[in-house]
């Protein structure tokens, strides 16, 4: 790892960070001071009771209104935040690697002495400690937020930490194989629709599996089958084999990217 690669790329997506950071964080802030006016209208009882069971599991609406650590898990978690950290994966992982190949600017780092393997370490990084600024300050706020906005504070905090630190797996995983094609492809478009691709492709066959009982077998065919975001939050499922799972496929998919680039015959 180069730290002065890495300070500057950092200042080069601080902008980004900070775009996709503040919106996450006012997004959770709303649906917390939500909360109370949607937990005592008898329209949404009403709205929930009359929803397909499998619509209500696929957008993780199951444990209803009842608790404030449920309701983050399914309007936030279960649907918002990940497309958020999904664009945020795709569009940083092309950009680190793929860009800089594309348009002829990793000549110069190859040239001032750095090796791939530095570089590809550098840059991996980078978005690893993006994503844990980005998931860390909006644990922060969901905590904050529900001590301020909520009188009779029923919320998880505990259990709201776990699902956190399985959301940033997750994204460990995605933006593993994200940064895997941007290794992969010179072609900065390609990498970047390749990326996206699979990213949608994941996300739909998990909605897929959950709608009905008669394609639950597609939960075998996406990373997100992991992710029971209304679970994990209201403490019914144990996170460790969950964390180590996908913590472990995180750390072959990111090794797996540095060998590629390494070895790859660049167009410089």
């Amino acid at each position: 790892m180069n730290g002065s690669l890495f300070v500057t790329m950092m200042k080069n997506n601080a902008k980004t960070v900070c775009s996709f950071t503040f919106g996450s964080m006012f997004y959770l802030v709303l649906i917390i001071w939500l909360y109370p006016y949607i937990a005592d209208s008898k329209v949404f009882d009403t709205m929930f009771e009359t929803l397909p069971e499998g619509y209500m599991k696929a957008f993780g609406l199951h444990a209803g209104i009842s608790s404030l650590s449920g309701f983050v898990a399914g309007e936030y978690y279960g649907l918002l935040f990940i497309i958020i950290l999904l664009i945020f994966c795709v569009t940083t992982a092309t950009q680190l690697i793929a860009r800089l190949v594309d348009r002829g600017s990793m000549a110069y780092l190859l040239a001032s002495g750095l090796s791939r393997m530095k570089i590809a370490l550098t840059q991996a990084s980078v978005i690893l400690i993006c994503l844990t600024v980005i998931i860390t300050l909006t644990t922060l706020t969901g905590v904050i937020g529900a001590e301020l906005f909520i009188e009779e504070n029923n919320f998880a905090t505990g259990s709201f930490i776990k699902l956190n630190i399985v959301t940033y797996l997750l994204f460990f995983v995605i933006s593993g194989y994200c940064f895997l094609f941007s290794c992969l492809f010179n072609d900065e478009k390609r990498a970047l629709a390749i990326s996206g691709a699979l990213s949608f492709i994941f996300f739909a066959v998990d909605m897929l599996a959950k709608v009905s009982d008669k394609l639950d077998w597609l939960q075998y065919f996406t990373v997100f089958s992991l992710f029971d975001a209304t679970s994990i939050a209201e403490g019914n499922v144990d996170i460790l084999p969950i964390s180590i799972s996908l913590g472990s496929a995180g750390i072959l998919l990111y090794a797996l990217a540095i060998i590629i680039f390494k070895k790859k015959d660049l167009p410089l």
